[in-house]
């Protein structure tokens, strides 16, 4: 590896750790480490084991790709270089290593949705890597479990923020399986300077749940979840339904620099029944603070306009009527607008009344309102899916004001842009 690293104590106690348990799970805060402490104890792992075949698991490809074997150039094909290539054959991508103990194949693929265990069913597994456990379909996280039956050195790994106290994941996964549990806050990350901490630590302390679950690495239930009536089982779709209607595709965003930038593809329909709906197809998302890196805007604005905005065309088979962008995202639109991609004002609620209701909170109950009278849906994508926009719509929750809180909600803010268009058009 060309990057030398600072462990903490407990990562080096992890590193150090005898293989013997069937599940490790490392489970914590955001930034707290744990996430690159897995991948180099998951690399180890693979160079000894006599088994060849191995698989990665994330909600989507392009999440497993980048959180252990790329992982901000600690994954696996970074601490591999030089004895390892990306290759490709029946069972899928794969990253394959020379090692001592002769070649070994890690497959990476997506576990998000409810057949996801299709794509694996029928290999013979040495290991399995679990990313964000949490956001995995059950059906795939126990079929993996299966596929490692011959193993001989059977041993899986898995990380996660903290879900809800009753998630299944617990008691289906954790509870039944031989289980070492390790608990991280942001406190075991060395890289984390205090001055950040305090920031961090100062944010959180805006909302209880935040600062439970991103702070002290709780498992807790938010309170005051604003879109609440968003159910993953009826709302998430496969595909428009056939008999509707393509009406309009637009984008709409939101963006900054150390805060994330989220772009959605969206499509309006009209249903046999004479019913107008949105769906958002697709989703580009980047969080500067997230992963550490500070993406120049002019590079996000290429990646959005040479490959998010194509792919959107090509995957709905239309044109974009127009890109609705924040106006408070000055940077964005300019950088869009060079590159000829002509940028609208979103509707940002701004001048918004209603009853005793005003501003965001009005573009709010009107999502709500659609969400709960059917006219709001996700469709699956594997190449740009939702992933950071269902982290947020699960997270997006208001004070003990009733206040919405200025946290996760920058897909939030794209998608209520997006959704005061649809409303006040097609709807009201």
């Amino acid at each position: 590896m060309s990057k030398k690293l600072e462990w903490g104590m407990k990562q080096t106690e992890i590193l150090s750790a005898p293989y013997s348990h069937c599940l490790e799970v490392n489970e914590g805060t955001p930034r707290s480490g744990k996430t690159t402490v897995s991948v180099a104890r998951y690399a180890w792992y693979l160079w000894n084991t006599p088994d060849m075949n191995h698989l990665v698991l994330a909600y989507n490809q392009e999440q497993a790709f980048k959180l252990v074997m790329d992982c901000d150039g600690l994954g696996l094909i970074h601490i591999f270089n030089g004895i390892s290539k990306m290759k490709h054959d029946d069972f899928g991508d794969h990253l394959e290593i020379n090692t001592e103990q002769g070649v070994k194949r890690i497959y990476y693929k997506g576990a998000g949705k409810a057949d996801s265990h299709k794509s694996f069913t029928g290999m013979s597994l040495g290991s399995v890597y679990f990313c964000e456990i949490n956001l995995l379909h059950i059906d795939a996280i126990q079929e993996a479990f299966r596929r490692t039956y011959a193993a001989q050195i059977r041993w899986h790994i898995a990380d996660l923020n903290p879900p809800s106290p009753n998630h299944p994941v617990i008691s289906e996964v954790f509870d039944v399986q031989d289980t070492k549990w390790t608990h991280w806050t942001i406190d075991d990350n060395p890289i984390i300077t205090k001055e950040r901490k305090e920031e961090i630590r100062k944010t959180c302390l805006k909302n209880p749940y935040l600062y439970r679950r991103d702070w002290l690495g709780e498992r807790c239930i938010p309170q005051g979840v604003i879109y609440s009536m968003f159910d993953t089982k009826k709302h998430i779709v496969s595909a428009i339904p056939k008999g509707e209607r393509k009406i309009e595709m637009y984008f709409a965003g939101d963006g900054g620099l150390s805060d994330a930038t989220s772009i959605g593809c969206y499509v309006i329909t009209l249903s046999p029944e004479q019913k107008y709906k949105l769906y958002r197809m697709a989703g580009w998302y980047y969080s500067g603070s997230e992963t550490g890196i500070a993406k120049a805007m002019s590079v996000q604005a290429r990646e959005i306009c040479g490959a998010f905005i194509p792919y959107c065309r090509q995957l709905v088979n239309m044109r974009e009527s127009s890109i609705k962008i924040d106006p408070a995202c000055k940077a964005l639109r300019a950088e869009l607008d060079l590159l000829g991609f002509y940028t609208d004002r979103a509707d940002n609620n701004a001048h918004d009344i209603k009853g005793s209701s005003k501003g965001i909170e009005v573009g709010i109950e009107y999502l709500q309102s659609s969400i709960s009278d059917g006219r709001f849906y996700v469709v699956e994508n594997n190449l740009f899916g939702h992933l950071d926009f269902l982290k947020e719509i699960g997270m997006y929750c208001v004070d003990k004001n009733g206040t919405p809180v200025d946290a996760y909600n920058h897909a939030m803010d794209e998608c209520r842009y997006s959704h005061n268009y649809f409303y006040k058009n097609y709807v009201l």
